[in-house]
């Protein structure tokens, strides 16, 4: 299987998926419930997400496992399924991607904790580490390509999460992005700039921004990390739009087109592994394939 770098030897850009957890809401997945353990449960219901986004034109996807490590699923009383779910949400997304015949990446996914690290928490950074190699080692166990480490804001749980990684496997490439959603930093008043050079020194094969405030503000990372190197793969991955809450539920208003046009500019501004996050369908990611695609042939 080509890495992404292979792969944008080839070609111009790459496309990776979309939101996860919105169209498993829509299959059925009650608020507050974990959808790593849908993996277990449902199987064919994570597959059939996976395989509309493939045919949306996604060219990585990532595992059902954003918050699948210990201290996110022992919230629920699940951390004793932290393995079999990681596991389980890899082999699911291999067998998609196998059966096809198109060249799928398939992205084990690590979220963050959702506890913030010493000084300023509790959470210890070994404690941190070791979550993260569980997750990791049940990932690649599985069968995934590479290991995609998002939605951070601490540099220092980016590290552990990478230095997890690179335990489990030496070579298995990495990508890591933040969310810059506090004025242009992430919540621990990370800059992109700052970013940029703790996440390229880590080794990461391809770094940027995901989440966050929606597209403006995704564009705007990829261009303050583009005027520092020309070189690094850049990752943007936004959320469709600003939730707005909607009778006890987000709800995103960007629409397709909306994140057509960010696609454009945020190959524009530098990025060349583009796709959305939260609230976003197989729609959006159909349109923003189709818009990068017409724009280069103009």
């Amino acid at each position: 299987m080509p890495t992404i770098q292979e792969m944008l030897e080839n070609q111009d850009y790459v496309i990776t998926d979309g939101a996860m957890g919105t169209l498993l809401f829509a299959a059925g997945l009650e608020q507050g419930d974990p959808p790593e353990l849908w993996n277990l449960k449902y199987p064919a219901r994570v597959a059939d997400v996976h395989q509309a986004y493939l045919e949306a034109g996604s060219q990585i996807i990532l595992t059902n496992t954003f918050g699948g490590s210990r201290l996110r699923l022992a919230l629920h009383n699940a951390e004793s399924h932290v393995s079999a779910a990681n596991k389980a949400a890899a082999e699911i997304l291999r067998q998609v991607a196998d059966q096809s015949e198109k060249e799928i990446l398939v992205a084990g996914d690590i979220g963050p904790t959702g506890e913030v690290l010493a000084p300023y928490g509790e959470l210890a950074f070994q404690d941190a580490k070791d979550a993260f190699q569980e997750q990791a080692a049940a990932l690649t166990a599985g069968g995934v390509d590479l290991i995609w480490i998002e939605t951070m804001s601490d540099l220092e749980e980016v590290r552990a999460a990478v230095e997890a990684t690179r335990e489990v496997s030496r070579d298995i490439p990495i990508v890591t992005t933040m969310t810059f959603d506090t004025h242009g930093r992430t919540m621990m008043g990370v800059t992109p700039e700052q970013a940029f050079e703790t996440l390229s020194g880590l080794g990461a094969s391809a770094l940027g921004g995901n989440c966050g405030n929606g597209p403006e503000e995704i564009i705007e990372v990829v261009t303050k990390m583009r005027a520092i190197d020309e070189e690094t793969i850049l990752v943007a991955k936004a959320n469709a739009g600003i939730p707005e809450l909607v009778k006890g539920k987000a709800v995103y208003r960007a629409s397709p087109e909306t994140m057509a046009d960010y696609a454009i500019q945020s190959y524009q501004a530098g990025a060349r592994v583009i796709g959305a996050c939260c609230g976003s369908t197989p729609d959006h990611i159909a349109a923003i394939s189709q818009a990068l695609s017409n724009h280069l042939r103009l």
